[in-house]
């Protein structure tokens, strides 16, 4: 049954994260002049805008499918801190769709309770993975929380508000395939 579990909760996580991915890339090439540089990943979800049924609905499946895979991994691995921030992660996520650009403060509120549970549950993993695996959570999810940090302090390093907002974004979701793709295989 635990590898049954596993197998499950990792299928989930693989699929939301790759989904999401693929979809974002979808929406950036119908959203009209979009800048990967110069526009916010959210702003692919803003009301009105021929992205947004794509994006807003590729988050929520992403959150969706994170909780879902929280739930499965709750019979096999007793860390309740591991388990809640992940499903935190994928609340904050499901709360970005829900609650696209144009919502302000709430949506400013679920974009960093996604980005930041989803940094500290990609190093807490490390605890359920074997090395190498193990040590590039821990690194994926510290990328995360720098880039979140520089990103609150409008420091973009040359990359742009929406390229800073990637290297908070893009670790996370790496690390989730890779997760994803280990607890499929134990």
């Amino acid at each position: 049954m635990k590898q049954v579990n596993n197998k499950m909760a990792g299928a989930l996580i693989f699929v939301g994260a790759t989904q999401f991915i693929l979809c974002m890339l979808i929406a950036e090439c119908l959203y009209p002049g979009y800048s990967v540089s110069g526009n916010y990943i959210s702003d692919l979800g803003k009301l009105g805008e021929v992205s947004a049924p794509v994006f807003n609905a590729s988050v929520v499946v992403l959150g969706l499918t994170v909780v879902a895979g929280a739930y499965f991994l709750r019979q096999t691995i007793a860390n309740k801190v591991f388990l809640s921030l992940l499903i935190l992660c994928g609340i904050g996520a499901i709360g970005v769709g829900i609650f696209p650009e144009d919502f302000g403060p709430i949506h400013f509120a679920v974009s960093l309770i996604a980005f930041l549970f989803g940094a500290l549950s990609a190093i807490a993993s490390y605890k359920f993975q074997k090395a190498p695996l193990s040590y590039f959570a821990v690194v994926l999810g510290v990328v995360s929380l720098v880039a979140l940090v520089l990103f609150g302090q409008g420091i973009y390093l040359g990359l742009g508000k929406g390229g800073m907002e990637r290297m908070i974004a893009y670790p996370i979701l790496l690390w989730a395939i890779g997760f994803g793709g280990y607890l499929i295989k134990e």
